[in-house]
């Protein structure tokens, strides 16, 4: 693919896309299989009134409610994946919207099942899970009575399952509008225009000339400048949904809430917060070493991602970057690079951007299909291949989990995904700095990897913590307007970049464009998944053979246990602040060597 062109989606080759058959061979299978999910709610509903009468009732409606889930996962992951490969393929949307109804009514048909799950005497429920035929359906079981407290009335249940389908609106429009509506122009780079997209401004973010980035920045959040207000609009509504969901099911607090179903205390955010902010001396340190290093009177926002080495070959194809991973992994053995590489070179990966791609990268686990990534891949950035190894991390813990686990427990929690997926970014580093051929090769990686760092656990600190002011603001009774979260935003960038940075009037716009707030409070386990895995990454490397069968029993446990246990299998505490600290310590590490050595 020429870098000037972004390709359609029907003239993508094949061996480029993600082969989709291990969950349907065409839209008629799917269609044909979708028409069969009236056929579970109909076998449940016979079942209603009936769950406390015997164990055999119970473990009827579980299998039923097994065997659906299995379905509507694979139905809504062939939709979203191909809508995700062309936001511009209405029929995929509509595949995907009809999906996502349909897992909607099936929950308001069926909202009679968690009430009375709860109803059934604690005596008794506890002595049926312990029969040998509740083996798959016991975890499930302890994990929905974890709601107990946080499940209203039946009535009330399916009011709340009517509107889920309705809640996703802001986070489905913001999506339309900043993929496939938002267009941002394009920028000459000797003598040739290429385009400004969500994908390519982070390759223009790097390049050597300021000129060339301070006039993408400008193009930019000239874009969503133009819509701010819409955003701001489309993300309170988004905040208030949270709020009202809340208090409809009686937690203390949106934060509260989303904690809740990991059983992490708030304690663990409001330490990762505090140890971050009590260690930002070295991060403006860092920065104030760009500011020397580029010989810049004033450091600005469009400066922090250029490579602080210049003319380091960084040029790796999509093959190289999987042999890359292979040999930095090998420390897991061969099964786990095997599988790996074997995924990402076969059918397991849609490798490259074409117009209307859903930006930046993701992995999507399913239970009967490939662990499924996204990326869009270019050759001259190295970021990539960490990102490919990021994704694969995620995807190989979901290989483990699917293969270790009934379908009601296979699923394991972002906290923990996030740890399989830095830990191999890590090991990817190591590989990378050990192989490096010049003293600019490894200042090079150690520059990155700061970056890198700093990435996800710095600014998804900041994330995190823009994200509970902006819920506490609306849960105080303050509306959220794009001033507002402007101003909130601002504030937080000056307090984590430090005195060095000089921001533009439009620098508080990049609060509006992050996709992850629709999701709340889900950027901060990106911090604690590094944090956990930059300890896991030594423990395993530095270890033995104990050590990394504790690291794949993690990988293996799925959604067996709660993430704060399964990691203390894993071998870390994530309870304590001390993970965070030792890795704002690894950072301070890094910028110790940078400093002496640039």
């Amino acid at each position: 693919m020429s870098k000037n062109t972004i390709p359609l989606r029907k003239d993508v080759p094949e061996k480029d896309k993600w082969d989709l058959s291990t969950l349907y061979k065409s839209d008629e299978t799917w269609e044909a299989e979708f028409k069969t999910l009236p056929e579970y709610t109909e076998k449940l509903l016979k079942l209603k009134g009936k769950l406390a009468e015997s164990s055999e009732n119970l473990l009827s409606a579980l299998k039923i409610l097994a065997k659906f889930y299995e379905k509507i996962e694979m139905l809504d992951n062939y939709a979203s994946l191909k809508h995700a490969a062309d936001g511009g393929d209405s029929k995929a949307q509509n595949m995907e919207g009809r999906a996502s109804m349909a897992y909607a009514e099936f929950s308001a048909k069926t909202s009679f099942l968690d009430p009375e799950l709860m109803a059934i005497p604690e005596e008794k429920i506890n002595a049926w899970i312990e029969q040998p035929e509740f083996r798959d359906y016991k975890i499930y079981i302890k994990k929905s009575l974890h709601f107990k407290p946080h499940t209203l009335s039946e009535a009330e249940e399916k009011i709340l399952s009517l509107q889920s389908e309705s809640a996703r609106t802001a986070s489905n429009a913001f999506s339309l509008l900043t993929n496939v509506d938002l267009q941002f122009g394009s920028i000459k780079v000797d003598g040739e225009e290429q385009p400004l997209t969500q994908s390519t401004y982070s390759v223009f973010m790097q390049n050597p000339d300021r000129e060339i980035r301070k006039e993408a920045y400008k193009k930019f959040y000239k874009g969503f400048e133009n819509h701010q207000n819409t955003i701001g609009a489309l993300y309170g509504g988004s905040v208030s949904q949270d709020v009202f969901m809340a208090r409809a099911r009686n937690y203390d607090s949106t934060l509260a809430m989303r904690l809740y179903g990991d059983n992490v205390p708030k304690s663990v955010y409001m330490n990762l917060i505090e140890t971050v902010h009590k260690n930002l001396p070295a991060l403006h340190r860092f920065y104030a070493l760009r500011k020397r290093v580029l010989g810049l009177k004033e450091l600005r926002h469009y400066d922090v991602y250029v490579p602080l080495v210049k003319n380091v070959e960084c040029k790796t194809s999509y093959e190289e970057s999987v042999e890359i991973c292979r040999k930095a992994l090998s420390v897991l053995g061969e099964e786990y690079t095997n599988t790996l590489c074997d995924g990402l070179l076969n059918g397991w990966v849609d490798r490259y951007e074409n117009k209307g791609k859903r930006s930046g990268a993701f992995s999507s686990g399913v239970y009967r299909g490939y662990p499924y990534i996204m990326l869009n891949y270019k050759d001259d950035n190295i970021r990539d291949v960490f990102t490919m190894a990021h994704e694969g991390g995620h995807s190989m813990h979901s290989w483990y989990s699917k293969n270790n686990n009934p379908i009601l427990q296979y699923n394991y929690t972002i906290f923990e995904a996030e740890v399989a997926s830095t830990f191999n970014e890590e090991l990817v580093f190591e590989y990378l700095l050990k192989n490096a051929k010049t003293p600019e090769m490894k200042n090079y990686l150690l520059a990155m990897r700061a970056n890198d760092i700093l990435a996800t656990l710095h600014r998804q600190t900041m994330f995190a913590e823009f994200e509970l002011k902006a819920h506490e603001l609306v849960e105080n009774g303050t509306p959220l307007s794009a001033d507002v979260l402007r101003k909130i935003y601002r504030e937080l960038l000056e307090l984590y970049f430090g005195p060095d940075m000089v921001f533009e009037e439009e620098s508080d716009l990049e609060g509006l464009r992050i996709p992850h707030f629709y999701g709340a409070y889900y950027v901060y386990k990106y911090a604690t998944g590094i944090s956990a895995s930059l300890a896991l990454a030594k423990r395993v490397t530095h270890g033995g053979a104990k050590e990394k069968e504790d690291y794949f029993n993690f990988l293996k446990s799925g959604g067996s246990r709660y993430p704060i246990e399964s990691l203390k299998l894993a071998g870390v505490d994530m309870s304590s602040p001390e993970p965070v600290q030792s890795a704002l310590d690894s950072f301070e590490d890094l910028v110790n060597q940078l400093e002496k050595t640039l």
